[in-house]
């Protein structure tokens, strides 16, 4: 196993990625009109399991962005961004919906895709059913557990990971005020791991989180999480990392391997969850550039750590981000434009992910 020293060692010998690859460059390694291998066949060349993306519902009827998303070349994994959550998924107590997921999960075992499955517990995206009344801890508690045995049953043995438990902490390490934690308390977590782990044995089972993706008081605290839920004696633990970061203020390439060590260091396998960068508009080839460096930066630190299996975007097709619904002004955050044109930062990524094949 790589140790933090011996990467970071390296590191003063070697350069680290190089510029986003001019067109000049594309042309000489033939990548103008480059249809094959994807961006998941040169991820598997260089050592990862997969190069992946989200998808949501609304996509669902653009044949164009389809025939890209279900393309098993260019993404070897899926998740679905939003049909698994609580509010599809349960939308009235004890009335259960698979629809949405199903629409995403189904076609990925059809294109023999592997798909990471999203999320059983959240504080977000919950029904009014759940959050407009109080409950004591007991009956959340059986709430939450007969949630998770009927969602994760139902997909048992067609998701390789589940992210279990999304975004419980706050950024000074102490644990985010929400339904699960004001009445159930910490130990909320550890139930919804068992749960999960009973319900499908052999799935990873993954904390995910943004502002994962350098050392901090946040990173620390997942750590210590980690290491309790495996004196709990949870098994199949992973780290999800899910970088929604911006343009020009991404972690270096050096923190984001020694953050990334770290967690490989405590037995735990990690990936790259959920990676869209996104830019002030309006974007410029400056800016395009620079975002094209930032992707490299964070692909390459995943593919030169052992123990991080892969990438996901979270979606690569502008249009369909979830990006300027939320930052006012900012979006161009996904690896193909509008016309479908590919990006400098797919180029990058693509020149990082062969370079490390080869």
């Amino acid at each position: 196993m790589k140790t933090t020293a011996s990467i970071l060692a390296a590191l003063a010998t070697s350069p680290l990625v190089a510029a986003a690859p001019t067109i000049i460059e594309h042309e000489k390694r033939g990548w103008v009109n480059w249809t094959s291998p994807g961006l998941n066949d040169l991820a598997r060349k260089a050592g990862l399991m997969y190069f992946g993306t989200a998808i949501d519902n609304p996509s669902l009827n653009n044949t164009k962005y389809l025939s890209i998303a279900r393309d098993a070349h260019e993404f070897g994994q899926v998740t679905p961004a939003n049909g698994q959550k609580w509010m599809y998924t349960e939308p009235e107590q004890g009335v259960f919906s698979f629809e949405m997921g199903d629409a995403i999960i189904n076609p990925a075992i059809a294109s023999q895709q592997i798909r990471r499955c999203h999320t059983t517990l959240w504080h977000n995206q919950l029904p009014d059913w759940l959050t407009s009344r109080n409950w004591t801890s007991p009956e959340l508690v059986s709430i939450l557990e007969t949630h998770i045995a009927a969602v994760v049953g139902h997909y048992k043995g067609l998701c390789y990971a589940w992210d279990v438990v999304n975004e419980a902490f706050n950024e000074d390490g102490t644990f985010r005020s929400t339904i699960w934690l004001d009445t159930i308390g910490p130990s909320y977590i550890e139930t919804a791991f068992k749960a999960v782990a009973a319900a499908d044995p052999d799935a990873k089972l993954y904390y995910n989180d943004y502002n994962l993706e350098s050392i901090s008081n946040k990173t620390r605290a997942v750590g210590a999480l980690i290491r309790r839920l495996q004196d709990c004696g949870v098994p199949n633990l992973g780290v999800g990392m899910q970088a929604h970061l911006i343009t020009g203020m991404t972690p270096s390439y050096t923190d984001q391997v020694a953050n990334m060590q770290a967690f490989v260091d405590l037995g735990v396998e990690i990936a790259v969850t959920e990676l869209d960068i996104r830019t002030e508009l309006p974007s410029t080839p400056e800016k395009e550039e620079t975002q094209a460096q930032n992707y490299a930066d964070t692909v390459k630190a995943c593919v030169d750590v052992q123990g991080c299996v892969g990438v996901t975007v979270w979606d690569f097709y502008d249009p369909y981000s979830w990006v300027p619904g939320v930052f006012e002004g900012e979006g161009d955050a996904t690896l193909y434009r509008e016309s479908f044109e590919r990006k400098p930062a797919w180029w990058a990524v693509a020149e990082v992910l062969d370079s490390a094949a080869n």
